[in-house]
């Protein structure tokens, strides 16, 4: 919580102590501690500078464009006033990023609401404007008189990326603009009028230019606005039942509702400029294609029409009609990503078991880490019902039981103990809904 705040500097009160959590739940406040773990020379500090962190011993936080301030005490109660550096962007930055944000009302919501549109840094990036920093971009200063990251101003970042996911305005801050005048600047530009100048009145037409354009077609009509929904497909009941063969009318009719749904998703996507910035997606399997149509489905089976369909989407990819509810759960938690997750059971050797047993280790304090029993990329912990999956990206994701079988239990994350913790949480949200 803000204790002090005068415009230009944010001082944050000293946060408790934090066991058996990632640091950072956001993707921003992820990307922020890849760019200190990235960039640190020294991984004992880093390991250091978190054990410091987790236990309290980074006092209150101060946030002024391009520096971070905190004392922080050792285990032997002396304390270091420890700093880190980031570059504030230049008023021609500013310029080019607070036109990007307005030119979707979006972006200005989710910032209002303590959210970091990924679109928005995307389109900052490709502008030439990083609002995350990268490898070797945050610069230490310590009071130990380190030369490089020590655990002094490694605990300030670690506690910093909790700021980060409850206010990504602390970022903005300390790239050089404070909320307020960033907000009041945004309204500004949100509302301001273009100004066009007074057409020279002209007396006449001349001839010449009359002929040579007299070919010319009118200008086409404005767009049409977006419709607020998808149109609906016309019914196809029949009484009697399809030719062996032939293509049935329910599976026609759920063909139908996705296209119209994906064609009002490309449309307003025109319609709001952003159609360009599409990159284009690789084709999907027949096996992940049937995934994602079975996702999309009305109600979850609980119609004729929809069992039907669902049972020749499982029996054309060759699974159950559980083992296809199961893949449905994925997708709708990661899309492709989730789903291959799920199905795909990999041997990690080499260079990709080393980072991913470095992550184990340093996500945990010793005697808080949980014992894992190793299958593939499938890393079970003993005891608990809760299981991590290593993507081939290096991302985790967490996996519970249900009914003897393991199911999907949330996003994926960098970090192995956020991923688990998320475990942990849905299971608790469950339990608070069944005593409510």
């Amino acid at each position: 919580m803000s204790v002090y705040d005068n415009g230009r500097e944010r001082t944050f009160e000293a946060l408790p102590p934090t066991h058996g959590r990632g640091f950072a739940r956001s993707w921003w406040g992820q990307a922020w501690l890849a760019a200190l773990e990235g960039g640190a020379l020294d991984g004992e500090q880093v390991r250091t500078g978190r054990r410091l962190a987790r236990a309290g011993a980074v006092g209150a936080v101060s946030v002024r464009p391009g520096r971070i301030t905190a004392v922080v005490q050792d285990r032997d109660g002396t304390g270091c006033r420890a700093d880190v550096l980031l570059d504030v962007l230049t008023d021609a930055q500013w310029d080019r990023f607070l036109d990007l944000t307005v030119e979707r009302a979006g972006h200005v919501a989710a910032l209002l609401d303590r959210e970091m549109p990924p679109h928005l840094v995307e389109d900052a990036e490709t502008a030439g404007i990083d609002l995350l920093p990268g490898l070797g971009d945050l610069e230490a200063e310590c009071g130990c008189d380190a030369w490089d990251h020590c655990g002094h101003t490694t605990a300030l970042c670690y506690q910093v990326a909790r700021l980060l996911d409850q206010d990504p305005f602390v970022l903005l801050l300390l790239r050089g603009r404070a909320e307020q005048a960033l907000l009041a600047d945004l309204q500004a530009r949100s509302t301001a009028v273009p100004t066009e100048p007074e057409p020279v009145p002209r007396r006449g037409v001349d001839a010449e230019e009359a002929y040579l354009t007299g070919h010319v077609l009118p200008p086409l009509p404005a767009v049409p606005e977006l419709p607020e929904q998808p149109g609906v497909p016309p019914r196809l009941d029949t009484e009697a039942p399809p030719p062996p063969g032939e293509v049935e009318p329910a599976a026609l009719e759920a063909l139908a509702a996705r296209t119209a749904a994906q064609a009002h998703v490309l449309l307003a996507e025109a319609v709001r400029g952003g159609a360009e910035r599409r990159a284009p997606a690789r084709a999907l399997t027949v096996g992940e294609d049937a995934v994602r149509l079975a996702a999309g489905l009305p109600g979850d089976g609980d119609t004729e029409s929809t069992r039907s369909v669902l049972d020749r989407l499982a029996a054309g990819t060759g699974r159950s009609r559980e083992q296809l509810a199961l893949a449905v759960r994925a997708w709708r938690t990661g899309g492709v990503a989730a789903l291959t997750v799920l199905e795909e059971e990999w041997a990690v050797e080499g260079e990709a078991l080393a980072r991913a047993r470095a992550a184990l280790d340093t996500a945990w304090e010793e005697d808080e880490r949980p014992v894992l029993r190793v299958r593939g990329n499938r890393w079970t912990v003993v005891g608990p019902a809760g299981q991590l999956r290593l993507g081939r990206d290096g991302r985790w994701w967490p996996y519970r039981k249900e009914r003897g079988r393991w199911v999907p239990a949330g996003d994926a994350a960098q970090d192995p103990a956020t991923a688990l913790a998320a475990v942990g949480s849905e299971e608790a949200e469950e339990a608070e809904e069944a005593l409510s």
